[in-house]
């Protein structure tokens, strides 16, 4: 007998099923932590990924500042274990020292499948190993505690995505050379199949709802999926139409495939068990803990998620889309929609603040998670961004940007 579909939780508590839409089944259970890491993960995760990249997810925290914490405690620790082997661990938003044609590519079944599928893409997917090869973030994922909690914190994120990038701009090199953007990891992404990236307008739609998500990812064909204990090519149909109709071996999607699909698709903000938060370069080591800061500032604080909500409202799906482009090159001088993306930030921090001040004052946070929007406010007062430090440490030579920008071992 064919294998059947799994029948239980999706993205905010939908389900996929055979021959009809999929529906809520229940609310989700309440979390109220903060997670700042790469990936999603409950637990630690350390893996290396390719050229050298380390991917560390942290743990589940119930305050910014725990969960700061903890990061810095063990990438500290792998800076040490690194040094002991003559390797610096460096931040930011990419790798500056080498192009694609010279990445070291992990001997991963996945990895060849997915290089395969972005080849076969042609200019969509042309700067693939740009992306799965170069680029670094330090992603912060949010929680949700009800359907309407997700569609009401997801909007604003979508929303403030760009705005928030503008912050961060940290990519200016690659291979080497200036490139003339502040963030080239964000063109990067432009080209790393258009259908699967980019904004979310899906969350956007007037009455949009969690079945409105998960028929947006059913609409896409999954990379790969787990066949044996190996990763293999899956067919390239549409997931929901496997769903109907199988995979053509005699098999349905699972659970699995479903909870490994949603992994192959890379919005500015990923819906999953948690909301995550994916545009923004990562900044440098001593201040990577401010976009957790922000956006936990934003998210939990009721009155301040409102507020954004607001300042925000007006922005279109088209007018996040030219922003994330005018962003890359221009940083706090591009336009969201009408509006300068410095007085934007420098709204957004401002909520961030009172959002944070809110939390600790009602015992949900610790009063350092504040100090964090500090470097972040200080960039939108002086318009000196994190790519602007990067260019100057760059332009001293390869050594002083290692010293400017590795974790101290």
């Amino acid at each position: 007998m064919p294998q059947q579909p799994a029948q239980r939780h999706l993205p905010a508590g939908a389900r996929p099923a055979r021959r009809r839409r999929a529906r809520p089944r229940r609310e989700p259970r309440p979390r109220r932590r903060v997670h700042h890491r790469r990936g999603h993960a409950r637990r630690r995760d350390v893996h290396a990924g390719d050229r050298g990249a380390l991917e560390y997810s942290s743990a589940t925290f119930a305050t910014v500042a725990d969960a700061v914490a903890d990061v810095r405690d063990n990438l500290l620790a792998a800076a040490g274990i690194g040094a002991a082997h003559g390797i610096a661990l460096t931040t930011g938003g990419i790798v500056p020292f080498a192009a694609a044609d010279g990445i070291a590519w992990n001997p991963k079944p996945r990895v060849r499948v997915m290089r395969e599928y972005f080849r076969d893409l042609g200019p969509d997917g042309g700067h693939a190993d740009e992306v799965m090869g170069l680029i670094l973030s330090a992603q912060t994922s949010l929680d949700y505690v009800s359907p309407a909690d997700l569609m009401e914190k997801l909007r604003l994120l979508v929303r403030a995505a760009p705005v928030v990038a503008a912050l961060f701009v940290n990519s200016p090199v690659a291979a080497g050379a200036d490139t003339g953007a502040l963030s080239r990891r964000m063109q990067y992404w432009r080209r790393f199949d258009p259908r699967r990236c980019g904004v979310l307008g899906v969350a956007l739609d007037p009455g949009a709802g969690v079945d409105d998500l998960v028929d947006w990812a059913a609409r896409l064909p999954m990379i790969y999926r787990c066949v044996n204990g190996s990763h293999v090519a899956a067919p390239r149909i549409p997931f929901r139409r496997a769903i109907e109709d199988g995979f053509g071996d005699g098999t349905y999607p699972t659970e699995a495939d479903w909870e490994l699909h949603l992994s192959q698709v890379w919005p500015h903000v990923r819906v999953r068990h948690t909301l995550e938060t994916r545009l923004s370069d990562a900044p440098p080591w001593p201040w990577f803990g401010a976009g957790a800061a922000l956006w936990s500032g934003l998210a939990y604080d009721p009155a301040a998620r409102a507020a954004a909500g607001a300042l925000l409202g007006d922005l279109t799906a088209a007018d996040l889309d030219r922003a994330a482009d005018d962003v890359a090159v221009k940083g706090l001088s591009a336009s969201v929609g009408p509006h300068p993306a410095q007085e934007l930030a420098r709204e957004l921090l401002r909520l961030a603040r009172q959002g944070l001040s809110a939390r600790v004052a009602a015992g949900l946070e610790r009063p350092e998670a504040i100090a964090l929007l500090e470097p972040l406010e200080d960039v939108c007062d002086t318009m000196h961004t994190f790519a602007d430090r990067t260019l100057r440490a760059w332009s001293l030579g390869p050594s002083e940007f290692l010293r400017c920008f590795s974790v101290p071992a």
